[in-house]
């Protein structure tokens, strides 16, 4: 048994048991993925997977077992690597945390200033990408932290945090009707015009979709982005009125528009921060966290990351 057999089994889990996608995410050979997954199963004296032809279908029952074993495995074996640079050298290292643009542009650009500060030998890297890429990242820890409004507490593998809540809110440009209508906005209101927000899976977008849906509306949606400056641009040339998070619009940088506060039209919307379980974090980890949400505390967070997924041992 060694190591790479124990990546293959992962990765084909990972990959809807397709072992090109294995060898490809894995830089091998199918024939050499094949030829590992045979040797360890010899070894171990049971099939790991169900098999049609050369086809893998699934996981056997032994195989569901042992995929899980596997990926503690795994996750150990990074884990003493950490162990063993967290004692070796205390403030140098690589750390990343995945996010997706709304929080890379507008929550996290005062922690990450600290952090830099603070840690200068410490490289870290941002990775901007869906809710879905950053679940993917951390669980192949590929990335430390990810930091998402969606998705992120659905994953078994992870533990999630709340940050913080935020609301949505409307931007238009300047002399638009909405800024002169004296009646409270309505859902109604909003829908006569053509709406530009964000792309589905994005920044509370199943929040707003679930809000109009609730009131037995069908909004226009004419133009939808990830990146909130992209709907402002758009707003600014009035091709529509804009849904975008408050936090999103600055004053004195969107001079062209104005914001509307939609509080109470949509739900609240909580940013979390996930980790994987079972992981070591290093030091300067801790104190990232601590400083994006000052109650996880390193005791707080600890205590998280060793608790099991449910049905687990």
């Amino acid at each position: 048994m060694n190591f790479q057999q124990l990546r293959i089994v992962r990765e084909t889990v990972r990959q809807d048991f397709n072992l090109t996608e294995v060898a490809n995410a894995l830089f091998t050979s199918q024939p050499g993925v094949s030829k590992h997954i045979r040797d360890l199963e010899d070894e171990l004296g049971v099939e790991i997977f169900v098999r049609r032809g050369k086809r893998l279908l699934g996981l056997t029952q032994p195989g569901v077992e042992l995929a899980s074993v596997v990926d503690r495995m795994l996750i150990d074996a990074q884990n003493l690597r950490r162990i063993a640079d967290q004692f070796a050298s205390r403030e140098t290292g690589h750390f990343v945390v995945a996010t997706t643009h709304t929080q890379a542009r507008y929550a996290l650009p005062r922690v990450i200033k600290w952090f830099k500060a603070d840690y200068p030998k410490v490289h870290l890297a941002l990775h901007q990408g869906s809710p879905r890429e950053i679940a993917d990242m951390l669980e192949s820890g590929t990335a430390d932290i990810g930091i998402a409004t969606e998705l992120l507490d659905q994953i078994p593998g992870l533990v999630t945090f709340p940050c913080y809540t935020w609301s949505h809110a409307i931007v238009v440009p300047h002399g638009h009707p909405l800024l002169e209508r004296q009646a409270p906005l309505t859902l109604e209101a909003i829908a006569e015009y053509p709406i530009i927000t964000y792309h589905e899976g994005f920044t509370g977008r199943t929040h707003i979709d679930e809000t109009f849906a609730a009131a037995g509306i069908v909004p226009d949606i004419v133009m939808s982005a990830i990146d909130a400056d992209v709907i402002k641009t758009y707003v600014a040339q009035d091709l529509g009125i804009g849904i975008v998070a408050a936090m999103a619009y600055d004053a004195d940088k969107d001079r062209e528009l104005a914001l509307i506060t939609a509080e109470g039209l949509f739900p609240p919307n909580t940013t979390r921060l996930a980790l994987r379980r079972g992981n070591f974090l290093r030091a300067y980890t801790y104190a990232f966290i601590e400083k994006i949400a000052p109650e996880l505390s390193e005791e707080v967070v600890k205590a998280a990351i060793k608790q099991p997924i449910n049905g687990e041992g």
